[in-house]
């Protein structure tokens, strides 16, 4: 049995973000195309007399240290199916924004659960993995696999998606996060009395991501929150032009937001763009990062 176990896990964009009427349920029907991206989270599950839940980085003071963390929710769900006591201290070094439509609380709870899995010697199969993290939220199972994928269903259904080179992009990181729910019921508030077609992913998207073709895929970028996102909070709008300014192919919300993203043709002008936004005075900082990126792994391992 290991007496440290520390994961890393991606941050994501949606490239596509097809979003379908309101369910019986309160979720809507998605055509989620899930890009992981190299902004990362590592977790760290060492043995404890408790549950614990501790939390270092940027924005630190935002996340939750209590049983409603998605990692701590990992380590209980885990635990609970094994019969096991959730007796570990689990320590989130944050990199990735927090509540910036990055998917930075799923990758956490996705990072946990590998922690959990390898430091218990549960010896969960991926399956089984994958059915805790549709359980958890409707990102996590995709923060476990990484790469490229289709999420369908509320986003938890994934099939994988081809991606055929390196994209480069920048994210501009924005002062305070934005509620989830919160944008999807603007997203309603929006849409009420319109119909709302059925989502599917584009044709034309999947093939500039199997092709590795940038320019291609800066004509395909879509976010069916990004009205609600900018209705809620309208000064990414500044953002967005900002980038668009610099020279950035195409620029988008990410997810629900705050976070802006810009698809970039390469590694200088992710640099480029990066700092005008920075100098722009339109967000806190920018980020600049590669896609695709390898899902939630370990890093490393103390035995005992």
């Amino acid at each position: 049995m290991s007496a440290a176990v520390t994961v890393r896990v991606p941050a994501k964009v949606n490239a596509q973000l097809a979003v379908g009427a309101v369910r019986p349920d309160g979720f809507h029907d998605l055509a989620n195309v899930f890009l992981s991206v190299g902004l990362y989270d590592e977790v760290t599950a060492t043995p404890a007399d408790g549950l614990r839940i501790t939390c270092s980085g940027p924005d630190a003071a935002l996340v939750p240290l209590d049983r409603t963390n998605l990692a701590a929710r990992a380590a209980l769900a885990l635990a609970e199916r094994y019969g096991i006591s959730p007796d570990v201290h689990l320590h989130i070094a944050k990199d990735i924004p927090v509540a910036g439509g990055m998917a930075g609380g799923s990758a956490d709870g996705a990072a946990a659960l590998v922690a959990c899995d390898a430091l218990w010697s549960t010896g969960a199969s991926r399956e089984e993995l994958l059915e805790i993290c549709a359980e958890l939220g409707s990102d996590v199972p995709f923060s476990l696999v990484g790469g490229a994928a289709l999420g369908e269903g509320r986003g938890e259904l994934l099939t994988p998606v081809e991606v055929g080179g390196t994209f480069h992009w920048v994210f501009a990181v924005a002062d305070g996060g934005l509620s989830t729910p919160a944008v999807y019921a603007e997203f309603d508030r929006l849409a009420e009395g319109a119909e709302v077609p059925a989502p599917i992913a584009s044709p034309a998207l999947l093939d500039a991501l199997r092709a590795g073709d940038a320019a291609a895929l800066s004509g395909a970028l879509a976010n069916d929150l990004q009205p609600a996102a900018l209705s809620l909070r309208p000064s990414l709008a500044a953002t967005l032009a900002a980038g668009a300014d610099a020279g950035a192919l195409a620029t988008l919300v990410s997810g629900s937001g705050p976070t802006t993203a810009f698809l970039v043709a390469d590694e200088e002008s992710a640099h480029k763009v990066a700092q005008a936004l920075r100098n722009s005075g339109t967000c806190r900082t920018a980020r600049v990062a590669v896609a695709p990126a390898r899902g939630a792994e370990i890093v490393a391992t103390q035995a005992v």
